[in-house]
Order: C-alpha cells, then structure tokens, then sequence
C-alpha cells in the first residue's frame, strides 16, 4: 500500500514537468512549421536542384526537432544535463553507424551527387553496364530509365565510386563507322565519294566540327576507311545519323560504280591439281 503511494506521489510531482516537455514539443512542432517554410522559400530563389533543396529541408527538420527533444527530456528528467545526451548519442551514434553503414554512405554519397553540375535530370549515363537517362537523384539513390524502357534504381555509393560516362554532357557526339572498298578503286576517289555523301546528310553537324575520312588499314578483303562526324548527343540521334550516313554512303558508292567488298577467301595447294574436265580427256 506505501509503495502505491509513493508511485502515486511521484506521478503527481512530475506532472508539472511533463505538462512543459509536452508544451516544449509542442513549441518545436510549431518551430519546425515556420522553419521549413521560410528555409522553402529562401531555396526557391536559388538555382539548387529539387532533391538538394528536399535535403537542406531534412536536415533543418532533424535539427530543429534533437534540439527540442533534447530541451524536453532535460525538462522531465533533471538529472540528465546535455552533456550527458551528447554523450549518449555519441556512443549510440557509433552503434549506429556500423548498423546502417551502407545506408549512410548512400545518404553521403548522394549529398555529393547532388552537388555535381555535371550530371543533371535528363542526362544519359553509363556506369558499370547500366545505361539510360537519370530520371531522378534521390538522397540514397538514382532512378536510371533505359533506353528499353526499363528502370533501374541505382544506390547512390555505386556513382560515387566508379567512373560515370555522361553521354549528354555536350549537344553534339562524335561517331564513327567502318566503310571498306575493293582494291582496284582509287583510294582518293573513294575517300572524296564518301565525304561528299556524309555531308549530304541533314543529322550531321557541320558547323565547327569536320567530318573526317582517313584510309585506315588494309583489310583483307578490302582498303577500310574510318568514317567520322559529329551529331546530336542523344543514343536515338547516333541511331537515326549512323542510319541516314550509312544509306547514303552505301548508295554513292554504287552510283560511282565502287564496290563494297565481300570477304574473299584464296586457297593455295603445294602441288598441281587438275581440273575435272581435263582429267577425263586424259583418262579417254
């Protein structure tokens, strides 16, 4: 019966202090209201990217927010003091951190990401055999829509630590195709043939970027010629050039009457062989 009392004497001592940690979260809530709105606002007139100002955000909220709970559990129980939560934390925030180490190297790396100029929404990307255009950079990870249509989400840890290809990070590209020719053609009437018939095409850039003809090796079945020239940086815009610049190659050689070589094959015998038709007059 004493020992009821002495827990009903001391809920009602703490009453008072439970009424103000509960006030003081109340106060927060309402802190944390007004300072993510005027932080939304102050970020609107910047050019930072959407996830970066959602990031900025986050971190304000998680700010404002320890620093009340903090305030409140001191309030309801005054034996701690903030060195001794700070101390806690620290010790709790290790244990933490070997929990949740890839979770927040994702976090950390996509912070980084999110700064980079580089690769923007939009950009094709090639990183470790996954191509595609970045669709999103979220704080642990990207979206990477596929050409095919697909989409792959990609830990953020992944395009921090190897080397990323940004296929868009420029308007034009430079592409290149083999285009081989027989052995009795003039190597320089070929290579005046071909250039001509790039140059006809409307996917091709011819503003400051030269298109490029260069007799390469000889193949063996043919003189190959490195075929080069600049278009629009976009996988579709490559596909659609190589098409346009591969048809109208293939039908200028054919109206100067130059041949585009199949592989020919020549077979070499040590000894003599005869030919059907002139063994049976020896035999006869």
């Amino acid at each position: 019966m004493e020992q009821l009392e002495s827990i009903a004497r001391s809920s009602i001592a703490i009453l008072p202090q439970l009424a103000v940690a509960l006030l003081v979260i109340i106060i927060t809530w309402l802190v944390v209201k007004v300072a993510v709105a005027l932080l939304r606002k102050a970020l609107d007139r910047s050019r930072l990217r959407p996830s970066l100002k959602e990031v900025f955000t986050l971190l304000m909220s998680i700010f404002v927010w320890a620093m009340g709970i903090m305030i409140a559990a001191v309030i309801l129980f005054p034996g701690l003091t903030p060195a001794s939560i700070l101390a806690g934390l620290g010790i709790g925030s290790v244990a933490i951190g070997f929990a949740f180490k890839d979770v927040f190297e994702n976090f950390l790396a996509g912070i980084i990401i999110l700064f980079r100029r580089e690769m923007r929404i939009g950009d094709f990307i090639e990183c470790e055999d996954i191509e595609g255009k970045v669709a999103r950079i979220a704080i642990r990870e990207s979206h990477i829509r596929q050409t095919d249509g697909q989409l792959v989400i990609v830990p953020n840890a992944l395009l921090f630590k190897n080397p990323v290809t940004i296929r868009t990070d420029q308007d034009l590209r430079r592409v290149t195709v083999i285009c081989g020719v027989a052995y009795d053609v003039d190597v320089d009437e070929a290579r005046s043939v071909i250039a001509d018939a790039v140059a006809s095409c409307s996917t091709v850039s011819q503003d400051d970027k030269p298109i490029q003809i260069f007799a390469q090796e000889f193949g063996s079945s043919s003189i190959n010629f490195e075929v080069t020239w600049w278009t629009g940086s976009k996988p579709v815009d490559t596909r659609r050039s190589k098409d346009e610049v591969v048809a109208k190659v293939k039908r200028a050689l054919d109206d100067a009457g130059i041949e585009i070589p199949f592989p020919y094959r020549t077979l070499t015998f040590k000894e003599p062989l005869p030919l059907m038709g002139q063994s049976e007059k020896d035999d006869a």
